[in-house]
């Protein structure tokens, strides 16, 4: 388990996210472009985060084989153990909504080892990611706002962006195609963007990664708004839950800066090591509540591509963080002490 002193660790790294509020982010779209963007959405909601708001905490280590130094100098793939703490939730901006199997699930992560360096990642249960620009999410944001009298989506109004957004259109038809699993315990998250590794001879080398589960996971129960979270909550008590950090290696030509464009199913993958998971947590001050997952906190032997959503979520995340850590703080729905056996 990840104590208080190493959540502290982890938290203050965030001091310095803050110093980022003011940068553009492509054209003519600033950060508060965004945060008004989910503000549209989803209405005000206070002390939480902007997307993904509904949440809970979880800790637990990872454990490197050594197979990655390889490829990265990362202390991270040393073999031995490191702490993790996270935080697994769903897409979107309503802290309180009931959760829905077609949501996307998310998994945060942050990787602490010695000398004061961190991996941080915010991952997906999807195979490829809807966007490959910032314009196209704040584009699908606006174009998801629910309709008055209905609570969905405007039909006309996703049409339109999807005509407008050809790749989108692709990678929906990809997504379609990996239905959701039972719950977050024997989901399969993946970071979706690209990132190079560097080893001791600075070879550059494009990878993606995944975790894949070692469990299967119960089915959320009929009628509880928080079925998804408190599925997991159960499952943690009954002991740890474990993933495969698998680093997928790029041929060349595969894109490198397009997330909606998987990469074939035949390219190199290797097992670097096991994410172990033993505790749930409701989010509270001190724990990974207060962590930004900022994709773009690396260790050396990890750099970033150039792929324009990494700096955009980046960008995006660092002002969510410094709007909601200037809010009052509210209840988290999921509550890991009244979620019952």
């Amino acid at each position: 388990m990840v104590g208080l002193g190493a959540v502290g660790a982890f938290l203050a790294v965030d001091l310095g996210a803050v110093a980022y509020a003011n940068k553009w982010i492509g054209s003519g779209s600033t950060r508060q472009t965004f945060l008004d963007g989910f503000l549209t959405v989803y209405g005000r909601q206070l002390g939480f985060r902007k997307n993904h708001a509904k949440g809970v905490v979880v800790s637990g280590y990872f454990d490197s084989n050594g197979n990655g130094q390889a490829l990265s100098t990362a202390a991270v793939f040393r073999a031995g153990q490191v702490p993790v703490v996270g935080r697994f939730s769903l897409a979107g901006g309503n802290a309180h909504m009931t959760d829905t199997p077609g949501a996307a699930r998310g998994l945060g992560l942050a990787f602490g080892f010695p000398q004061g360096w961190q991996w941080r990642m915010a991952m997906l249960n999807l195979p490829v990611f809807p966007d490959n620009s910032a314009r196209g999410f704040y584009d699908r944001l606006l174009a998801s706002k629910p309709a008055p009298g209905t609570g969905q989506p405007d039909p006309e109004a996703m049409k339109r962006f999807l005509a407008a957004h050809p790749e989108t259109a692709a990678a929906m038809a990809v997504i379609k195609k990996h239905p959701p699993t039972a719950g977050f315990g024997d989901s399969t998250f993946r970071g979706l963007n690209t990132f190079y590794f560097v080893n001791n001879a600075g070879a550059r080398t494009p990878v993606r990664w995944s975790l894949v589960p070692e469990q299967s996971a119960p089915a959320p129960r009929s009628g509880d708004p928080n079925g998804l979270f408190d599925a997991v909550v159960r499952q943690l008590r009954g002991g740890p839950l474990r993933w495969r950090l698998l680093i997928t290696v790029a041929n060349p030509g595969d894109p490198l800066t397009d997330p909606t464009l998987p990469w074939p199913d035949d390219r190199r993958s290797i097992d670097v090591g096991t994410l172990t998971l033993t505790t749930a947590t409701t989010e509270a001050p001190g724990n990974a509540r207060d962590i930004n997952f900022d994709p773009l906190t690396l260790p050396d032997g990890i750099e970033a591509s150039d792929d324009p959503l990494l700096s955009a979520r980046s960008d995006v995340y660092a002002a969510s963080y410094r709007q909601r850590t200037g809010e009052p703080a509210s209840p988290s729905a999921v509550q890991v002490n009244e979620v019952g056996t």
